[in-house]
């Protein structure tokens, strides 16, 4: 790969198996909490465990949710709550986490972790669809974070209601925009597809500084300019 004349290509780790134990051991806090959300999902959903953000992103999150001090934070996808219990640890005591998902549940695996944490208290979830919910919050741009990881068709317009709601400032994460490497397949159709026309679009955007990490399946990162 080139970069231009004279640039030298970056460095970058492998993501060795290793090196993300080693960056999950050294760089994600894992309480009691976390572990239960992990290991619980894990014996009950199987394969769909697999829908759960990994360690070192939800540690990410929850330190970004900090840095910004986010108040008021929205989260589109839940399964069974690690990733909202990561953005609820790093909300003041008197934050508010709104969750949208479908799933009783998965969801009632997320009651039993945030129960654990001690920060139910500052969530608080609506079942149904996301799309309706977010159109029913008020016209007013007061949203600190929000977090989309759902279905991948959907988040073009989960990310503009949202958009709409931020404030300057604000931050909007959007996961799996890599989607295992098929965003680079031209014949993927499905969640890969949809990502393939979003990644382009939101690079474009000129309402967010915006910049993609290849950090577990993906991560965007768009501030509202």
């Amino acid at each position: 790969m080139t970069y231009g004349m004279d640039v030298r290509e970056p460095m970058r780790v492998p993501q060795s198996a290793e090196i993300i134990d080693y960056v999950v051991r050294n760089g994600a806090r894992l309480d009691d909490a976390h572990r239960f959300l992990i290991d619980r999902t894990r014996e009950l959903f199987g394969d769909r465990a697999g829908m759960q953000i990994a360690p070192e992103q939800g540690a990410l999150i929850s330190l970004l949710t900090r840095l910004i001090g986010a108040r008021k934070a929205v989260e589109v996808g839940t399964f069974t709550g690690y990733s909202a219990l990561c953005i609820a640890t790093g909300l003041p005591a008197d934050g508010e986490l709104l969750c949208c998902d479908i799933s009783e549940e998965w969801t009632g695996l997320a009651r039993e972790g945030w129960r654990r944490a001690g920060v139910d208290d500052r969530i608080r979830l609506r079942i149904g669809p996301a799309l309706d919910t977010l159109r029913g919050l008020p016209d007013v741009a007061d949203i600190d974070l929000s977090f989309i990881d759902a279905d991948k068709p959907g988040y073009r317009a989960y990310y503009e209601e949202l958009l709409r709601r931020t404030r300057p400032g604000g931050l909007i994460l959007l996961d799996n925009v890599l989607f295992g490497g098929r965003v680079l397949d031209p014949a993927a159709d499905g969640p890969a597809a949809a990502l393939r026309e979003l990644n382009p679009a939101l690079a474009a955007d000129d309402r967010v500084d915006l910049v993609v990490l290849p950090l577990a399946d993906g991560l965007t990162l768009a501030r509202k300019r």
